[in-house]
């Protein structure tokens, strides 16, 4: 791949095809957000797009440039979804025939959405990265030109002409641009371009904790490929940046922040709210990145205020079933809920008063359990205002004589606990509690299923299907003293990360 310089891009940029297909989407102000946050808040509305997505800007304007010969042979792709959606898009324009290798793993409405446009679809592995092979090697075989989703010149092009569009749209100087980060297509355009236009703009790339592939690589001074990556947000994830956007992000991107997943939650309902709108979890990863930043900045005792904070809202290709699993973390991203474990009392009054010093406070959820006759144990979820308030709340609870635990960052707690509070199992010997994660694909519990095989007692099995998100199994098994051996070798040669749970609050107070 040849290098180009930031001058070639930006006449690149300036002379991208892309509106043939594309729209100049609306650069909306976020009202409720900005007055939540004090800063003026701009949606850049790349959902508005006719895929839903920003990724037909660069997918076209690199198919459009190939010569004929070219888009007679056809083209292959390797996508988690909206890259394809692009590409399958724009072979329907040119009349160019596409194959569109996805993993297993790509939600349903994505791989709808590429077959509609008259793609062939190929469903391969269960990331980006085993689909990628695929399409590589299918492309050398058939001679079918690979379009990359990310590493290459006129893609990178194509995205940067939303950087283009905010600095024209934007009536007041922009001082953030807040962009969600996978293979770094969309970041080292946008920031090439900016740049080089306004360089007093930072440019900050926004990333899940879990598939930080560009973050580590800036870090490290050169490209880190990740041993896995979440799926969550399912179009940023990608186990290794490519090399030109490497290159451009780390020579041009200010800072790159990263997010939880119940933090992407809170900011698809913030997205939501000002918008009516359902953007999928990269869509929101921007404005995730600016609440986080925004309270990195007042940690440090720096004091924002009345800033211009573009965040890029990439794409709404979300599956419906999806809503559930974003409905429930929302709430705890934003710290608008609070899990607590609260031990009372076996006797009359107890929960009387135990309500008494919740006060008003909106009760979401509230699961009881017997314990023994001395006491009984509480799981409860309650509304909450402020941050700070969990805390005030503990120590209220345990100042009247009711032991609290928090478990508002429990996973355990927040994925399986919740929906099982309420089964024991009394007289269970040598019990160990797992939590495992699967590919969340059709087969892929029954498969795991099978890895465990008849060699071990399953003495507990919870497992919740959360859309294209990995499926979180917690597992109780009995082993005993001598089967500990064979169980470790069985552990290591399962193929799913796994943790040991069975030292967690929640299992002991609920569960065990």
């Amino acid at each position: 791949m040849t290098t180009k310089s930031p001058h070639t891009y930006l006449t690149d940029i300036l002379n991208a095809r892309v509106y043939d297909v594309a729209r100049e989407t609306a650069l909306d102000h976020a009202r409720l957000l900005s007055d939540r946050l004090d800063n003026h808040v701009l949606l850049k509305r790349e959902d508005q797009q006719p895929v839903f997505c920003y990724k037909i800007r660069g997918a076209y304007n690199k198919m459009a440039s190939l010569p004929k010969a070219q888009l007679r042979r056809g083209v292959v792709a390797a996508s988690a979804g909206n890259h394809a959606i692009g590409v399958a898009m724009s072979a329907h324009q040119l009349g160019c025939r596409a194959i569109v290798v996805m993993p297993q793993t790509a939600p349903a409405v994505k791989v709808e959405a590429v077959e509609r446009w008259g793609a062939e679809v190929r469903l391969v592995g269960d990331s980006f990265d085993g689909a990628s092979e695929y399409a590589t090697n299918l492309s050398r075989r058939e001679n079918r030109l690979l379009i990359s989703p990310f590493d290459d010149p006129a893609i990178i092009a194509g995205q940067g002409t939303v950087g283009m569009e905010i600095l024209k749209q934007s009536l007041n100087p922009v001082d953030a641009i807040f962009l969600p980060v996978g293979g770094g297509g969309l970041t080292a355009g946008v920031a090439v371009y900016v740049k080089q236009v306004q360089p007093g703009v930072r440019i900050i790339g926004v990333e899940p904790e879990d598939s930080d592939a560009m973050y580590r690589s800036v870090k490290a001074g050169r490209r880190l490929k990740l041993k896995q990556v979440g799926i969550f947000a399912d179009g940023v994830a990608v186990k290794q940046v490519g090399k030109e956007t490497f290159r451009l992000c780390r020579d041009m991107v200010d800072e790159f922040i990263r997010v939880s997943t119940d933090e992407i939650c809170a900011a698809v309902k913030d997205i939501f709210e000002d918008t009516r709108t359902l953007v999928e979890p990269s869509g929101a990863l921007g404005i995730a990145g600016v609440k986080r930043w925004l309270k990195e900045q007042e940690d440090r005792g720096r004091t924002v205020r009345g800033k211009n904070l573009v965040a890029v809202c990439s794409g709404a290709n979300i599956n419906f079933d999806r809503l559930r699993h974003i409905s429930e973390r929302a709430e705890i991203g934003e710290r608008r809920e609070a899990i607590l474990a609260v031990t009372i009392p076996e006797r009359p009054g107890s929960f009387r008063r135990f309500c008494s010093f919740i006060g008003n406070r909106q009760v979401s959820e509230f699961n009881y359990r017997y314990a023994t006759d001395e006491c009984a144990h509480i799981f409860v979820g309650v509304q909450i205002k402020e941050r700070d308030e969990i805390e005030k709340l503990v120590t209220k609870l345990e100042s009247v004589g009711f032991p609290t635990l928090d478990l508002t960052d429990n996973e355990v707690a927040k994925v399986h606990a919740r929906h099982m509070v309420g089964g024991r199992a009394p007289g269970l010997e040598h019990e160990r509690i797992f939590s495992f994660e699967i590919p969340e694909r059709v087969g892929a519990l029954r498969e795991f299923l099978d890895q465990l095989g008849s060699n071990f007692n399953i003495t507990l099995f919870h497992y919740r299907h959360h859309g294209a998100d990995f499926g979180r199994v917690l597992c109780g098994i009995a082993v005993p003293p001598e089967g500990r051996t064979a169980f470790k070798g069985f552990l290591r040669n399962l193929g799913y990360s796994y943790r040991e749970e069975t030292g967690n609050p929640v299992y002991r107070l609920f569960l065990s």
